[in-house]
């Protein structure tokens, strides 16, 4: 193997050629392009008396009403979505389900080293809970019970996977698994593992929650809220829910509570879908399997494949739009998917010259600690969970269930969790932002090129307990 990088931004195959392969995919995300979608719910008029109103339907905001309904099947829970159930990264994400609540052990010994006990417990805890709900109220999310291969693609990689101590694969046994020339080594994580079709996911759980009684309300945007003696007024465009208790569940989208609004930054992530491959083609790849497989870069790449044998392929660019500013048009960056059609073909040149279905993007809630941050105002009426920065799929269930203790003024492992007691450090306002997180990003990317060796700025970041991947 030569020891040139195995990725780069600067394309290897010919332009022509990734055009042609990206050209006719469909704008959008594939998880959403499917026949099984609900039809879209009625939006919110007139004034709603709740006990509990949810903000946000992407997961997290459907895991909290419906572990409320669980908990307290006489409440009145009432959750408004600015668009439609999922359509968010809720239905655009990869669908890996990681049961880790620290993005990895290196990055919690990073945050958390004194906790690190307690939330490996939680984290099984809350990955079994997700996995038993599923089974329990029979939703068909697609959810499998794999491993995710990690694997490396340099030297270096190689030399940090071996030191982990942990069983190692390489030649005819790694194969097995995969047959790439880019792969050197690998490894595979068994404990906490799965896979879901994300949209159907969200659908399912909204589905669930609706028979246990809470009321969901589609093209509803909260846009304030205000105090009304002991309840919560949240205002939209032509209505209003007056509620005892609010759980805040946008994520990366501007959050009711202003002073929330710097502790998370939108970084978009961008995704191919193959078209559906043959039992010969994926036998030419090695990929026999059910399970995923991720490359063990700073800026890495995520793969799996669907239910009907397609692979999707996403990662390496994080990409950061000027102004802080989440907008449709975002969603689609050709230049990043030519860039993916050629790392897939570099990785897989047995498939090339197969063609892409779908190409999208979304948006990533990223905070600087690369985990979720829970926690509720003074009084304990309104609660939040945000910064999910990609690992959101089983985590934000953990989140639910730790603002439902904040709003049931309750003391939990939960609640008393570095997590849930202190923000992370905020990313600067622009015109500061911009700048600086593109700084960020290429000391990441010349710290993939220099053999995993970290600079000067990326050393001082972490001194101060502030990450960026892609």
């Amino acid at each position: 193997m030569s020891n040139t990088p195995a990725y780069g931004h600067e394309l290897q195959h010919d332009p022509a050629v990734l055009h042609a392969a990206v050209a006719d995919a469909a704008p959008r995300s594939f998880w959403l392009d499917d026949s099984s979608r609900p039809e879209s719910r009625s939006r919110l008029t007139g004034t709603i008396t709740a006990d509990l109103a949810v903000v946000g339907g992407g997961y997290a905001g459907l895991w909290t009403a419906l572990i409320a309904k669980e908990r307290h099947p006489d409440w009145e829970v009432v959750l408004v979505e600015a668009r439609t159930v999922g359509w968010a990264a809720s239905g655009r994400n990869g669908g890996f389900v990681e049961a880790s609540l620290t993005h990895g052990p290196e990055n919690g010994e990073l945050h958390f080293a004194k906790e690190m006990a307690i939330l490996d417990r939680l984290a099984e805890e809350n990955f079994n809970a997700l996995s038993d709900t599923i089974h329990r109220y029979n939703i068909d999310a697609e959810f499998e019970l794999e491993p995710t291969l990690t694997v490396a693609t340099e030297p270096h990689q190689v030399a940090d996977m071996k030191d982990t101590g942990e069983d190692i694969l390489e030649g005819d046994s790694l194969a097995a698994y995969g047959r790439s020339p880019l792969f050197r080594a690998g490894r595979l994580d068994y404990h906490g593992n799965a896979f879901v079709h994300p949209a159907k996911l969200a659908w399912g759980l909204a589905e669930t929650a609706e028979t246990l009684g809470v009321k969901i309300f589609e093209h509803t945007r909260a846009r304030k809220f205000r105090k009304a003696g002991d309840l919560t007024v949240v205002r939209t465009r032509r209505g209003q829910v007056r509620a005892r208790r609010v759980a805040l569940a946008t994520n990366g989208f501007p959050s009711l509570l202003k002073r929330l609004r710097l502790f998370t930054v939108p970084i978009y992530d961008y995704v191919l879908m193959t078209e559906p491959l043959s039992e010969a083609q994926l036998d030419a790849i090695g990929w026999t399997g059910r399970h995923g497989i991720t490359d063990s870069g700073r800026e890495f790449h995520y793969y799996r494949k669907t239910a009907d044998n397609r692979i999707l392929f996403g990662g390496y660019d994080a990409v950061y739009h000027r102004g802080r500013k989440i907008r449709d048009s975002q969603d689609q960056r050709p230049e990043t998917f030519e860039r993916l059609a050629d790392h897939f073909f570099s990785t897989f040149p047995q498939l090339e010259g197969i063609r892409f279905s779908h190409k999208w993007g979304g948006m990533i809630d990223m905070s600087t600690q690369l985990v979720a941050f829970h926690g509720a105002t003074r009084n304990r009426r309104i609660a939040y969970s945000a910064g999910y920065t990609g690992l959101g799929v089983a985590a934000t269930r953990f989140g639910a269930e730790t603002m439902l203790d904040f709003l049931e003024e309750a003391d939990t492992e939960r609640t008393r969790l570095r997590m849930s007691r202190r923000l992370p450090i905020p990313v600067p306002p622009e015109p500061i932002a911009y700048p600086l997180i593109q700084m960020m990003r290429r000391a990441v990317a010349k710290s993939d090129a220099n053999g995993g060796k970290d600079g000067l700025l990326l050393k001082l970041a972490g001194l101060f307990g502030v990450g960026f991947d892609s």
